[in-house]
């Protein structure tokens, strides 16, 4: 999405960085992993498969993805001047034909020195609230595998709640609809992605 090309969102634990060609390597190593890819309902994509979904990204208006840094950890080399380790991803899926406002949502941990330590719930405050003030979404709904207990109760902890089980896809819908204020919004601050 152009609309995050070179933004930052800066968070207490975690940054958010826009999904760049410096990225992919390391993303590729994490996709790698048969139970993450399990865990995360992806397909394993080639080197050259995973640089031309990064570029589809960048461009695509109805997909939006950050990057996320792990504050506490030593930058990644070759990803700029960022403040942090490459720890997981956050993403939005404007895919709802009948209602616009609304967006699926995903969060992902690849690293295992950054769980536990409230990434992904400071992560998901940052986006919603971004995705939110700048896009002017409303409703947020994540599918989630029916296995994966950690991922249902970090959305059960920011106000999502069970709409729907789809035994067949073997997953729960769960959703968050804010209209009015978000019931999890963390401070942040927005700054422009520094490639230094």
């Amino acid at each position: 999405m152009r609309r995050n090309a070179d933004l930052v969102l800066e968070g207490a634990r975690c940054a958010l960085v826009p999904y760049r060609p410096e990225h992919v390597a390391r993303y590729h190593e994490w996709m790698e992993d048969a139970a993450l890819r399990e865990a995360t309902a992806s397909e394993r994509l080639s080197r050259e498969e995973e640089e031309a979904m990064q570029r589809e990204w960048a461009a695509d208006e109805k997909k939006c993805t950050f990057i996320m840094l792990d504050r506490g950890r030593p930058d990644t080399p070759g990803t700029g001047a960022h403040g942090g380790a490459m720890a997981g991803d956050v993403n939005f899926f404007l895919n709802d034909r009948d209602d616009p406002r609304a967006a699926e949502v995903e969060v992902m941990v690849a690293e295992l020195a950054s769980r536990r330590k409230g990434l992904a719930r400071e992560a998901l405050g940052m986006f919603l609230a971004w995705g939110r003030a700048e896009l002017g979404l409303t409703r947020f709904v994540a599918k989630i595998g029916l296995g994966n207990a950690p991922s249902r109760a970090l959305f059960e902890s920011i106000g999502f709640s069970v709409k729907e089980v789809c035994e067949a896809f073997e997953e729960v819908h769960m959703e968050l609809d804010c209209k009015g204020a978000l019931p999890l919004s963390p401070p942040y601050t927005c700054r422009s992605y520094d490639t230094a």
